[in-house]
């Protein structure tokens, strides 16, 4: 990946912010999806959720910010703080969506648009800039992510990491107070996930506030303060990467990371 610079512009400057999830359930229909999940991301803080397939992981992460609806629950972003049993305003809608970014296994870039018009659209439609602020903003975070010679070109010409990254900037282009990742890398080859993977620890490394949904044991283990393990619907273990890799307290993580890392 090329040189990266850090954007110097003000909307760049944004104060990371907490999230914290408390008691959420989600069901479909009389499936029970997440199980009084409660959990807190100080600002700031890296917190890696890994577990097996159907744990419940991704489900927990898109009832964040409200791409699922919980059943039940409260969210609070920063001072926002929403009750989800209750009718969720547009305006909360808005403001949580403002201040959290997500970033999906697959892209969801617009084919016919390019790189540098995928990463500014979004800001002209949802926080009015110009064309001229939103594209100026969008180069510098290509340049960010490694990716300012890949401005003028479509999705189709990059590569599924560059895709990835585009991805990133896009989201961050909005200026989120915090950021949720749902496998980012899980579509990628190995190499190719690497790429994203540097920009994850680049933002980790300058203060974002971050969840992230990971099959990369290193980055769980090495980049994140805190790591959550949950399996079928509800958290079964937290705490320090490092001693929960090292030695974990339940056998059911004893059985999850040694299925993982002996492969």
């Amino acid at each position: 990946m090329s040189e990266t610079t850090t954007p110097s512009d003000k909307t760049a400057q944004v104060r990371p912010t907490s999230i914290h999830a408390h008691g959420l359930v989600k069901k479909f229909g009389d499936v029970t999806v997440l199980d009084e999940v409660s959990m807190d991301v100080e600002p700031g803080q890296v917190v890696a959720l890994i577990g097996p397939s159907g744990a419940g992981k991704s489900t927990f992460l898109r009832c964040i910010n409200l791409l699922e609806r919980p059943t039940s629950g409260t969210i609070t972003v920063g001072d926002l703080t929403i009750e989800t049993s209750t009718t969720v305003s547009s305006k909360q809608l808005s403001d949580l969506r403002r201040d959290v970014g997500m970033v999906f296994q697959s892209f969801n870039l617009f084919p016919h648009m390019s790189v540098l018009r995928n990463v500014a659209l979004p800001q002209m439609r949802v926080l009015g800039r110009s064309k001229d602020e939103a594209e100026s903003r969008a180069m510098d975070l290509l340049k960010r992510v490694g990716l300012a010679e890949k401005a003028d070109q479509y999705p189709s010409r990059c590569s599924g990491g560059q895709q990835q990254r585009v991805a990133i900037a896009r989201a961050l282009a909005l200026d989120p107070k915090a950021m949720l990742f749902d496998e980012p890398t899980s579509a990628l080859d190995p190499e190719l996930g690497l790429e994203v993977l540097e920009v994850m620890r680049e933002l980790a490394a300058e203060g974002m506030t971050m969840l992230v949904v990971t099959h990369e044991m290193h980055f769980a283990r090495d980049v994140s303060d805190h790591l959550v393990v949950m399996a079928d619907g509800r958290i079964i273990e937290e705490g320090d990467p490092k001693q929960i890799f090292t030695d974990p307290a339940q056998d059911r993580t004893r059985r999850f990371l040694r299925a993982v890392l002996d492969r």
